[in-house]
């Protein structure tokens, strides 16, 4: 059995895909998996297929594959297009003809790769975002049966093109179900479980921070949140007397993390100031599992993480995506008592409503342990996962049995 999967973009595309094709391989150990991916992420996923067994060692081909990104605003006015024209006619304009091509070039690349019957796949799994609609597409053209997994609860421009042709679509928050489209969550890594008592005192050990106060994490996303950094600078002072503090700022604001790290202390190497500042942070695991409270923005694969690890949240959604979908992602959670939201415009023009709602949950410990058990009842509401649940679909899909 040949299987491609085709995730990237994103982190919140990759690290399920890799999910999926890791349960792919435990199901049927003989077949051939291919994973494609942008650019960005290939030395990524690369990198998992030279681990040894030991190490979570996934053994498929990894390939690049070209695409170009539709870019999009939700929300902007017009006084927003004539103040930044620049920047607009730069973003809209000529970075979306330029991705134009590539998304045609992708189309072109696709093609000659499916075409070949020695290459072609018995099924193909699609995990949203641009990086697979020209593959998806292609593979309408060609016949050959795909499923696309939407992780929001609104989906995005890709998945929206693809579902026509689409043999299965799979979703990540419940739906009403049919013959082809099924609910089965949003697939998390194997080491995203929750954390005991005793783990987390030990990660909050091991990162700094004492085991014995409570600890807010807050992460805007691999690439931060201007927005969100900029709201705990000013409030960070008054934070700090409530619960110790760390923050994850993103790869594109070295500038904010100069600036945040002159709030960390350290005596003999000891942290004292009870506030750690990183650009990046490779174990996210870890750092999550430590927190009794996490401040994020709303992505499906990030709300899936904290869900898996059953921790109290407070979503601050990125309000100006196309199709709003953190909003409602957000909005869903937030009506079944899931997570506590912030607005991202309010807490821009008054920090104090992030430090409010921050505090307030670090103060009532059973609040909090209310929101993580609801939290992963919404997203887990089977025992089996959703990545187990995925391959088996794409297997079923590509003529095997489970």
């Amino acid at each position: 059995m040949k299987i491609l999967i085709v995730g990237g973009g994103s982190g919140g595309h990759v690290t399920p895909a890799i999910a999926v094709a890791r349960e792919i391989l435990r199901l049927r150990p003989r077949a051939e998996v291919e994973f494609w991916t942008d650019r960005k992420y290939w030395a990524n996923v690369e990198k998992i297929t030279t681990l040894g067994e030991d190490e979570g060692q996934l053994k498929m081909k990894v390939r690049k594959v070209v695409s170009g990104k539709f870019r999009r605003y939700s929300g902007w006015k017009m006084k927003d297009y004539i103040k930044l024209w620049r920047i607009t006619l730069g973003e809209l304009v000529l970075k979306n003809i330029g991705n134009g091509f590539l998304f045609l070039f992708g189309i072109g690349q696709s093609y000659v790769r499916l075409l070949s019957h020695k290459n072609r796949p018995d099924a193909i799994f699609l995990k949203g975002g641009y990086v697979g609609l020209p593959v998806g597409i292609v593979a309408g053209w060609l016949g050959i049966p795909y499923v696309i997994h939407e992780s929001d609860a609104a989906a995005g421009l890709a998945n929206r093109l693809l579902m026509r042709k689409a043999t299965v679509v799979a979703t990540g928050f419940p739906t009403e179900e049919s013959e082809k489209v099924k609910f089965v969550g949003i697939p998390v890594g194997d080491e995203f479980r929750k954390v005991t008592e005793s783990q987390q005192r030990r990660f909050k050990k091991e990162l700094g921070f004492s085991p014995e106060r409570s600890l807010v994490v807050i992460t805007g996303g691999s690439q931060g949140s201007e927005r969100i950094n900029q709201a705990v600078t000013e409030v960070l002072s008054e934070l700090l007397k409530t619960a110790e503090v760390g923050i994850v700022v993103g790869r594109k604001h070295k500038e904010k993390l100069e600036e945040l790290r002159k709030f960390e202390k350290f005596e003999e190497g000891k942290l004292t100031s009870g506030f750690r500042a990183w650009e990046f942070n490779s174990n996210m695991r870890e750092l999550l599992g430590a927190a009794d409270v996490v401040v994020s923005r709303a992505g499906a694969t990030t709300i899936a993480e904290l869900s898996a690890l059953e921790k109290a949240v407070i979503l601050i959604p990125f309000a100006d995506l196309p199709n709003s979908h953190q909003m409602k992602n957000a909005e869903r959670l937030a009506e079944a008592g899931a997570v506590r939201v912030v607005n991202d415009e309010e807490m821009t023009k008054k920090p104090e409503e992030l430090l409010t709602a921050v505090a307030e949950l670090v103060r009532r410990p059973a609040e909090r342990k209310k929101l993580a058990g609801k939290l992963h009842e919404e997203i887990f509401k089977e025992g089996k996962g959703a990545a187990e649940r995925l391959a088996e679909i794409v297997v079923e899909v590509g003529g095997g049995r489970v």
